[in-house]
């Protein structure tokens, strides 16, 4: 695994209950900040080897960007069940929920 891989890994790991991080702002901390689709692509096939909690990484809107709609009620019912509000347009308030990374220690 590479250095990078492995930042956005534990960075993901780090993210705490009933708090949401960006695909950017993952990106950001693990030192690269236009790799956002990269954090995506880890996102997707690191989840099940690290149990990542996946659905806590939203879009820098504020939104789930799921298509599946089976994937994207899933993601809004396990941040309901941690106390984030999601809109039924499936938005989050960023201002509520965003994760203040400026602490993490990686």
């Amino acid at each position: 695994m590479n250095e990078f891989t492995q930042l956005v890994v534990e960075i993901i790991i780090s993210i705490p209950e009933g708090k949401v991080a960006t695909y950017g702002q993952i990106a950001k901390l693990a030192g690269s900040p236009r790799g956002a689709r990269q954090v995506a692509r880890i996102l997707h096939t690191q989840t099940r080897k690290f149990n990542l909690p996946w659905y806590r990484v939203i879009n820098s809107q504020g939104k789930i960007v799921i298509k599946d709609p089976y994937g994207a009620d899933e993601q809004r019912a396990k941040l309901l069940s941690e106390g984030i509000e999601v809109s039924d347009s499936f938005i989050i308030d960023l201002k509520k929920y965003i994760w203040d990374c400026d602490t993490i220690s990686i």
